[in-house]
């Protein structure tokens, strides 16, 4: 996907999911906050298209703009000129003012505005349980009244059999606010990265399971013992440490962990919500670590270091492992290593497989989307905007024009294949490249590019990151956890107890990790994070996950 800030990535983008709300729900016209139901849209079809299906090209009637509000990488940073606008305009009369914002202070401005009732009508970018914020004071439009417009996205719903996926962004209220990105399969991001050619010298295979990799580790130390065989990254700028790691780690136990952590998890053979760090396979997962920081398989301050430390020292041969995902792996490993370590190299394996099996956690096809401000429905161009925001993100030619561009000026497609045209670069394809096809011409701009088909997703593939997909989309998606929407009442009491409770796992993850507190203490955890209402918050999210269930079946 593409480039942007690591722990963003990995965000839990879904709270739970199942319930049998289904597409019946999807396609009701319900009322809005406007009173904006069937009837009144008549009244706010400025610009739209009287017939408007799957596989139709969206075309505004008359010329319209709209105001968005638009992360500005610093990897691609905003720029008036992209051809992107351009074309966008060409295809659809619309023309899209961005209003751009530092992506390190995105969030807190897109509140800001949001709060003020000066937020534009398209506000991309939003990670659920963000919108939830948003939602009592109507700032926000309940989208799923309005989904009937939008072909395509409901044609995707069905077709990938989305609906437990939607059912866990639901509010109390029984409708969602955010128009997520919609993936057909499962794409996995982060992986272990090993020196496929110091495994070789030894004899030793890439590992498949997290018992193998400790064996692997435990050779390379013998063969380098003044060195650390694992020094990772991805620990500082976020709220976890080693968050990479323990995010596909902790999937082996089948637990969130790191990046994708989330206090409340679903226990499917007791049929009712826990807390997670306290669960028997959060406890295997921290002792698995412990292990290999205990036998100095692993750098203690992987826990601590800058994302510059860690790979120096990987670059210096001071380590032989590093997490990793695909653009890290041959933009920055592979291509520095090549050029200081004569006959180096190094392989993104799939993510090594524990007592869980061959799986890959639950939840993960839905990703960022656009919310829509609730004055847009007071518009007379309401329609349209529907229309327009279901062609650019939901639509296979809408996707397909966000992430490649123009076929013949930044690339060509036969069968199915894509190429950049020549002279154009994408994320390093081509160093030598004159142009960029995200700085220069403004596509694969993460603002506009995610979701999709697998062709399509799969097309923007590496060699490298092909391979591990074939691996990874083979694995099982766990279940989605049930949906189980708090009341706004219950959202504020459950903040309360929810970061308390979040900074005490974190804390003594990290303890248990280094050894500061011994294992054998894990009782005594448990019981601290009681005393901090851990199940108090549990009862919360079970009484929310049977009315829920009562009330919608």
């Amino acid at each position: 996907m593409p480039a942007e800030n690591p722990g963003k990535l990995s965000r839990r983008q879904v709270l739970a999911a199942a319930g049998s709300a289904g597409l019946a729900a999807l396609t009701g016209c319900g009322s809005g906050d406007d009173g904006g139901d069937a009837k009144d849209l008549s009244k706010k079809r400025n610009g739209a298209m009287r017939e408007y299906r799957v596989g139709q090209q969206f075309k505004a009637t008359r010329p319209l703009t709209f105001d968005v509000l638009h992360n500005d990488n610093p990897v691609y940073p905003l720029r008036d000129d992209w051809l992107f606008w351009k074309e966008l305009t060409r295809r659809t009369g619309v023309t899209l003012k961005p209003i751009g914002v530092p992506l390190s202070d995105y969030e807190k401005k897109r509140s800001v505005m949001i709060g003020a009732g000066d937020a534009p009508f398209l506000i991309p970018k939003t990670y659920h349980p963000s919108e939830t914020a948003f939602v009592s004071s109507g700032a926000i439009l309940a989208v799923s009244d309005y989904v009937h417009l939008m072909p395509h996205f409901r044609d995707k719903v069905a077709k990938w059999r989305l609906e437990p996926e939607l059912d866990s962004i639901r509010q109390s209220d029984g409708r969602f606010y955010l128009l997520p990105g919609l993936h057909e399969k499962v794409r996995s991001g982060y992986s272990l990265a090993l020196r496929t050619d110091v495994l070789g010298r030894l004899g030793l295979d890439p590992p498949t399971t997290w018992d193998q990799v400790h064996e692997v580790f435990r050779a390379i130390k013998e063969e380098y013992p003044d060195r650390y065989p694992l020094s990772d990254r991805w620990s500082t700028n976020t709220p976890y440490p080693a968050a990479a790691l323990m995010s596909y780690l902790g999937q082996a136990y089948g637990v969130r962990a790191g990046w994708s952590y989330d206090n409340i998890s679903f226990d499917r053979r007791a049929e009712k919500f826990v807390f997670t760090g306290a669960t028997d396979g959060y406890r295997q997962m921290v002792g698995y670590l412990r292990k290999l920081v205990a036998e100095k398989l692993m750098d203690p301050e992987s826990f601590t270091q800058t994302d510059d430390e860690a790979v120096q020292k990987l670059l210096g041969e001071k380590s032989f492992a590093i997490s990793a995902n695909p653009q890290e792996l041959v933009q920055n490993y592979r291509y520095n290593l090549e050029r200081q370590v004569e006959g180096s190299a190094i392989e993104m394996i799939p993510v090594p497989l524990g007592p869980a099996g061959p799986v890959v956690l639950g939840g993960a096809r839905l990703e960022n989307g656009v919310m829509i401000a609730g004055k847009a429905l007071r518009s007379d161009d309401f329609v349209a905007l529907m229309q327009f925001v279901d062609w650019l993100w939901y639509s296979d030619e809408g996707q397909r024009f966000a992430r490649w561009g123009v076929q013949g000026v930044t690339h060509t497609r036969s069968g199915g294949e894509y190429r950049l045209e020549p002279g154009i670069s994408l994320m390093g394809s081509d160093p030598d490249a004159e142009k960029d096809l995200q700085k220069d011409y403004g596509f694969y701009n993460g603002v506009f590019a995610y979701g999709g088909s697998w062709d399509l997703v799969s097309s923007m593939f590496g060699p490298d990151e092909q391979r591990f997909q074939d691996v990874m989309s083979r694995r099982e998606q766990l279940p989605v956890d049930p949906a189980h929407p708090l009341r706004s009442v219950e959202q504020e009491q459950a903040s309360l107890w929810d970061t308390p409770l979040r900074d005490h796992v974190t804390q003594n993850t990290l303890k248990f990790a280094l050894g500061k507190r011994p294992l054998s203490e894990w009782d005594a955890y448990v019981s601290e994070l009681t005393a901090k209402n851990m199940r108090h918050l549990v009862d919360l999210h079970n009484r929310a996950y049977e009315r829920f269930r009562k009330e919608n079946g």
